[in-house]
């Protein structure tokens, strides 16, 4: 490919066949480090992006991300749907509507359909301890525009 170069054999291989000697080749090489260096890290700039272009927001991408980054051995991490409860109104008497509440549950405010979270992402409670922030900016960084998430432990 067009960005695979050996600096160190593109030298040996520039210089004349006469002056192909093990002091002037170190010397030459020597010159190169710098050059070397760079090309090093762009390369692996590339390669970060090409990783970040491939991966989308999607769920499957996402968890392959975070299980990439943050737990590669045991590949813990996983997505859920967000919670999607309805929420019950206490009538008044002039509303004329039945009194009878049934069985109510006490959910936070991120839990109901009309302001919740549209995923939540499980992950492990050593992994929330040790690196929450890269936790966030990878899930913030991948996630579709828009989307609320919440984090909660395994």
């Amino acid at each position: 490919m067009w960005y695979k170069v050996d600096f160190n054999r593109l030298a040996v291989l520039m210089l004349p066949t006469f002056l192909r000697k093990p002091l002037l080749v170190a010397y030459l090489q020597s010159l190169l480090v710098p050059i070397d260096s760079l090309y090093y890290k762009w390369s692996i700039f590339r390669n970060d992006n090409l990783y970040k272009v491939q991966h989308t927001g999607q769920i499957c991408y996402l968890r392959k991300v975070l299980n990439d980054k943050l737990d590669v051995s045991r590949r813990r991490i996983y997505i859920g749907d967000g919670n999607r409860h309805k929420r019950q109104y206490l009538y008044t008497k002039g509303e004329n509507r039945p009194r009878y509440l049934g069985t109510m549950f006490l959910w936070q405010n991120s839990d109901y359909a009309d302001t919740g979270v549209d995923f939540i992402v499980y992950a492990p409670q050593e992994i929330i301890n040790t690196s929450p922030y890269e936790l966030k900016a990878l899930i913030e960084f991948y996630k579709a525009g828009g989307k609320r998430y919440k984090i909660e432990v395994i």
